[in-house]
């Protein structure tokens, strides 16, 4: 029988360090002479990246550690590793160089740079032979945004590297046709992101392998490509969205593009790391497709797009290839954390990675909900209520409610067994994670919703949904917090700053002070110094603006308790401007406290990390939301 206890209080057997012993996981797969290769993020390792492949009797590791196979191209990394004529080359986290696995052992094949970490490669991919193609990118100044970019072609024997081309500020590595005469690529410049506006590109191979003049073949300012594939010399597919959906497309060499399957879904997304994928050719007309996260089956034949193993309901994008007449990929679902597996086009689902030994009874099932604003907006959410077989709540009581924000914001929260979220509503908190305006996966439409409303149409869309909730009895009102990282920690703080909806929030490596997350006036990484363009306005007119939505200068008008949680070696969200809003609270009378992690960068990827956030997060909430949590630490609170 139950025990009846506070919502909050219930123990769990869903640990800080179980959570910690999940997070990273695969990623980045591919498939080589029929076998599964993928990156793998080790919490337990201080969150190296290994690389491994699955053999008949198991996994494992294509390099010892202390190989990291990780690469910082436009901060957020790219492909970090191929095989190109039969030799692994990666990227190493520690030097950014590119090596390859010779018979002697492990060698560098590209030059050390004058600075560390000055140069820096991404998205391998094979070249010519003898050649592995990438995107160079070299730091040129001393501001994050002093940034130069090119294709390049890194010779396999360490004989040097030579440039290709340089159409664009930001690219995507060429891949060569199936001829080896032509090769293809997109890219784009400031201030677009990659979801707004990207041009897909071909230039002539010649003889010598040096790329003649590239021609603009798809694409746009308002006309983004995610992915481009060649299917034969003379014809490329790729991922675009002219009608406000991303959906695949047949262009020839003369520009001409038609869509394969005509639908209001998206089975693309948005281009965080360079080398995702979101379709795979499968021959005869038909491709493997993810639709919003989901795997499916587009057939040319009749326009069709076909979910295939409905259980899974999250697929990654650095995760997906096609084994043989099956497709192989990393994907989880509402009751499966995320492993490598092996489907079948019919829907059978073989596990090439463990799924661990959870304990399903006290794992909550995601519920996918729709609700409406105040202004007929829809948004889609993902709730997760406590679940715990061994409590029951006290007749009446209604739980604390966690808002979660994803990042991006151009980010989506699919329906997914998420550990961390397990670990809080096993123990009596109910979980909400929001698609806001500005999410992906709903069209271009729900995606611009946010254009120069980042700090409105977010936050508002967040208040909607906790106040739903607790007109539907599902959470109590007086107990509502809501948590982010990165952009989410930005609608976190702003929330806090601006509304008087929540009575605490934890901010994880945020931006704080939107002019200086610019390259304009700020020191923000190149990569993202223009998005605010978009978000917010173009400076200098909408400077107030800027003010006006930035938590740091809103903080006199912080409503409750904050967490603030910040890896010191972040270099999209840098750590200084947390310091600068920490540092005003002091003597406030506002409780708050501020964790600084050493050797973290943007999300954490170490369990000692990771196992300290939580257990303090948890602590927090119930210091201010009113409930004991027994067998944490309690986290110490300055005023």
């Amino acid at each position: 029988m139950s025990r009846i206890s506070p919502y909050g209080t219930w123990s769990s057997p869903i640990t800080a360090a179980e959570v910690a012993a999940a997070g990273g996981g695969p990623q980045w797969l591919d498939v080589v002479s029929g076998e599964v290769w993928w990156a793998e993020a080790r919490p337990g390792e201080q969150g190296r990246v290994a690389l491994v492949k699955a053999g008949p009797g198991g996994t494992e590791d294509v390099l010892p550690a202390p190989w990291n196979v990780r690469n910082r191209l436009h901060e957020y990394g790219g492909r970090p590793w191929v095989v190109a004529g039969g030799v692994v080359v990666f990227t190493h986290w520690a030097d950014q160089r590119v090596y390859a696995v010779g018979e002697t052992g492990v060698v560098p094949i590209t030059p050390e740079p004058a600075e560390p970490q000055g140069v820096r490669y991404g998205d391998l991919l094979p070249g010519r032979p003898g050649e592995v193609w990438a995107v160079r990118e070299r730091s040129v100044g001393p501001r994050p945004t002093d940034v130069s970019r090119d294709l390049v072609a890194i010779a396999l024997d360490g004989g040097g590297e030579r440039v290709l081309a340089a159409s664009h500020h930001f690219l995507t590595a060429p891949k060569l046709a199936p001829d080896g005469r032509h090769a293809a690529w997109f890219g784009w410049d400031h201030p677009a992101m990659p979801w707004d506006g990207t041009e897909l590109c071909v230039a002539p191979v010649a003889a010598d392998g040096t790329f003649g003049p590239h021609r603009v073949l798809a694409g746009g300012a308002d006309v983004s490509v995610c992915q481009v594939e060649w299917e034969t010399p003379a014809s490329l597919l790729a991922l675009l969205d002219p009608d406000g959906w991303w959906n695949l497309h047949r262009v020839g060499l003369d520009g001409t593009a038609v869509n394969l399957a005509p639908v209001e879904r998206e089975l693309g997304g948005p281009l965080w790391k360079a080398g995702s994928r979101w379709f795979a050719p499968l021959g005869g007309g038909r491709h493997a497709v993810l639709v919003s996260g989901r795997l499916a089956v587009l057939d040319e034949a009749d326009g069709s797009v076909t979910p295939v193993a409905d259980e899974l309901t999250a697929w990654s994008s650095t995760g997906f290839a096609v084994l043989g007449d099956a497709v192989a990929g990393v994907a989880g679902g509402p009751v499966r954390e995320p492993a490598v597996v092996r489907v079948s086009l019919d829907g059978g689902v073989t596990d090439l990675t463990p799924q661990p030994d959870l304990p399903s009874a006290f794992l909550p099932v995601p519920q996918e909900r729709v609700f409406t604003t105040a202004d007929g907006e829809t948004v889609p959410v993902v709730l997760y209520l406590p679940a715990n077989p061994e409590f029951t709540a006290p007749d009446g009581e209604r739980p604390p409610l966690l808002v979660h924000v994803h990042g991006g914001p151009t980010g989506q929260y699919l329906p997914l067994l998420d550990l961390e979220l397990a670990y809080f509503t096993s123990r009596g908190l109910a979980v909400a994670a929001v698609n806001y305006g500005g999410s992906t996966g709903f069209g271009r439409a729900y995606r611009e919703r946010l254009r120069e409303q980042w700090g409105v149409v977010d936050v508002a869309d967040c208040v909607a949904v906790a106040e739903a909730l607790v007109a539907a009895g599902l959470a109590d009102g007086d107990r509502l917090a809501i948590r982010g990282g990165s952009a989410g920690g930005f609608t976190a703080a702003a929330s806090l700053t601006t509304t008087k909806t929540y009575r605490a929030g934890t901010v994880m490596y945020p931006v704080l002070d939107l002019a200086g997350w610019t390259g304009t006036e700020g020191d923000t990484h190149d990569f993202e110094s223009r998005y605010l363009d978009g978000l917010i306005g173009t400076l200098p007119s909408a400077r107030q603006r800027y003010v006006e939505r930035s938590p740091l200068a809103n903080s006199a008008a912080l409503a409750g308790p904050v967490l603030f949680q910040q890896g010191l070696e972040d270099r999209i969200c840098p750590p200084e401007q947390a310091d600068r809003f920490v540092a005003g609270l002091e003597g406030r009378g506002i409780p708050y406290a501020y964790q600084r992690f050493p050797g973290e960068q943007h999300g954490f990827r170490q369990a000692s990390t990771i196992v300290a956030a939580l257990e303090a997060e948890l602590s927090f909430y119930g210091q201010v939301l009113g409930f004991e949590t027994p067998g944490v630490a309690k986290l110490e609170l300055s005023r």
